[in-house]
């Protein structure tokens, strides 16, 4: 289990790494959604106001901690809420392009269940 613990922190680092990257430097061209879909509407309105940036400070702060192998426990707390709106932005709003988004749940969760010390904490009263 620690091996696939490490596997998926470096996974998720990586995934997080290059996404937070890319909104600055724009090197995967992400298609924009269809124009007046509740996902288009979502967009423009995060793209308007400075929260996406802050998302992305945090995904790129969470990426290197996760990258690092110090401060996991913080890097994991960083990224999982934005774990769990990527899937339901997919889940709720698009409807569609499942894939990616499960990949990164599944990854979170093995590096979470990885850190004892961490989960520990979290389940106790």
């Amino acid at each position: 289990m620690k091996l696939a613990s490490t596997i998926s922190r470096l996974l998720l680092g990586f995934l997080f790494l290059v996404f937070s990257l890319n909104f600055w430097l724009h090197f995967i061209p992400i298609p924009s959604p269809p124009a007046g879909s509740q996902a288009a509407n979502f967009m423009g309105a995060i793209y308007m106001t400075p929260f996406l940036t802050v998302v992305k400070v945090l995904e790129l702060t969470g990426a290197l901690l996760l990258l690092s192998g110090r401060f996991v426990n913080l890097g994991l707390t960083l990224l999982g809420p934005i774990v769990v709106n990527i899937l339901m932005f997919h889940l709720l709003i698009v409807g569609a392009g499942y894939e990616l988004p499960i990949v990164m749940g599944v990854l979170a969760l093995v590096a979470l269940l990885g850190r004892k010390d961490y989960t520990s904490v979290l389940l106790t009263k």
